[in-house]
């Protein structure tokens, strides 16, 4: 008998896909009004995405994921669609991701080596290839070392920033921030730094990816939505705290919010006196961050294998090995990923180079989760399972269409201090960017379209 995801491997997965160290120093950047930012992005984008998710994925227990969750409701087209604005934005996010982790395991050798491009191109390649190799070996070896690494790389580091933070505000006599309600809310100066607004609701990206394991969860109508519940709360615990842990330490002139996470993580433990420490937490991070990455890499995979059985890419596609991995998809996205990494080497500016890709998923993310509230919209309340509470299914599509706008229009704008001509010329490139990504899926369409007439059927699909 195949092994069953337990609940608590499905929360870690969960969590370790979304829960990131790498967003606290930008969003400690707003000081005591993150928590504001942070319970209004939970409640706008966060909360629905997982009350649509929950429903879901109890409604359609043998078909999780996004394409079969939309397709029911708008059509197979927008279904491929939304599958392939998942796919695409993750092969455009973890070119910052390997840079992230590659800059982070230099900084632990050398912070001279963290600006050195052959070095962070050749380790991000290294880094993305055997994180693909790893995946061959199917969900159940991926939800281990996603499990082993989130709790190692991703939980501990938090936690101890949380602690250091918490012994900071109670024995200090001084902290970076105040609490009054005047501090509470954000001020309209902060709104114009779009860079963090960003980075403060896409930290909470990739709810729904779990989606794509349905059939591997034990009981997934009542682990599934049990399982998003408990990683909401923890995420909102350990973002919320440990961005607040940074903030009353380090002045919000002092936090390097572009520069780096370990930039900032080291000027948090030398203020603790212990720089010793730097290094080891630094590979830590690099641990956690690699083994989050590992939910990144084959959820999508199996969405765009759903889209093969359909009949939009061809045959070619299907193929999986022992494990029921899509081996040739892994393998298409370790070369796409590597492109992406190599263009790095024609930028001049490595932060923008990161920026510019962080705005580009986010918004095409933001896209697919638009197609997904509208499909939640217009598919009846399920008779049975999990149910959105009554007088939140409404609200809840509508809350997060208006923040998937809203973040889709601030990403659109240059962040403060982007190395760049002109805001219009920021506009042109990222709106360049974002119709290039997007415009391959009608080549899935056509494709489909002309089997469609060659086999005499409409959405043919192909069996194993």
């Amino acid at each position: 008998m195949k092994n069953k995801i337990p609940i608590y491997s499905l929360v870690l997965l969960i969590v370790a896909a979304i829960d990131s160290i790498r967003t606290l120093p930008t969003t400690a950047f707003f000081g005591s009004s993150l928590i504001f930012f942070y319970l209004f992005s939970a409640a706008v984008f966060l909360i629905p995405v997982a009350f649509i998710s929950a429903e879901f994925s109890s409604r359609f227990p043998e078909e999780g994921g996004v394409f079969h969750w939309i397709r029911h409701a708008l059509g197979t087209r927008i279904g491929v669609l939304a599958v392939w604005l998942q796919w695409i934005n993750t092969m455009v996010w973890y070119p910052t991701m390997l840079l992230f982790i590659s800059g982070t395991l230099t900084y632990a050798m050398d912070s001279s080596f963290a600006y050195n491009k052959i070095l962070l191109l050749l380790m991000s390649i290294c880094t993305f290839w055997t994180l693909t190799l790893l995946n061959l070996k199917g969900i159940t070896v991926s939800v281990r070392i996603n499990s082993i690494c989130g709790m190692l790389g991703t939980l501990l580091p938090m936690m101890f920033l949380i602690f250091l933070g918490t012994w900071w505000f109670f024995s200090s006599d001084s902290t970076a921030i105040h609490f009054t309600r005047k501090d509470l809310f954000p001020s309209f100066d902060l709104i114009e730094n779009s860079s963090a607004l960003v980075t403060i609701m896409a930290s909470f990206l990739g709810m729904e990816l779990a989606g794509v394991h349905i059939r591997d969860i034990h009981n997934p109508q009542q682990n599934f939505p049990k399982a998003i519940g408990y990683s909401v709360l923890i995420l909102l615990g350990t973002l919320v705290f440990g961005s607040l842990a940074i903030a009353v330490v380090i002045p919000k002139q002092d936090i390097h919010f572009v520069d780096g996470v370990m930039q900032t993580f080291s000027t948090f433990l030398n203020i603790f006196h212990i720089p010793y420490l730097i290094p080891v937490f630094a590979i830590f991070i690099a641990i956690g961050s690699a083994g989050g990455s590992v939910n990144w890499l084959l959820s999508p995979a199996k969405g765009l294998l759903q889209v093969a059985e359909f009949g939009f890419l061809p045959p070619f596609f299907l193929v999986k090995n022992k494990y029921g991995v899509p081996y040739r998809i892994l393998f298409l996205q370790a070369i796409v990923v590597s492109i992406f990494s190599c263009a790095l080497q024609f930028i001049p500016n490595i932060n923008m180079y990161y920026w510019f890709l962080m705005s580009l998923s986010t918004a095409l993310y933001m896209l697919m989760y638009i197609l997904l509230f509208l499909a939640a919209f217009k598919l009846k309340r399920p008779q049975s399972g999990y149910k959105i509470p009554h007088g939140m299914r409404t609200s809840s599509c509508f809350l997060g269409v208006f923040a998937c706008l809203l973040t889709i229009v601030v990403g659109f704008q240059p962040p403060s201090g982007f190395p760049i001509e002109s805001k219009t010329q920021y506009l042109l490139m990222i709106s360049a960017g974002f119709s290039l990504m997007v415009l391959p899926v009608v080549l899935l369409w056509l494709y489909n379209k002309k089997q469609s007439v060659y086999h005499g059927t409409e959405n043919r699909v192909f069996k194993e």
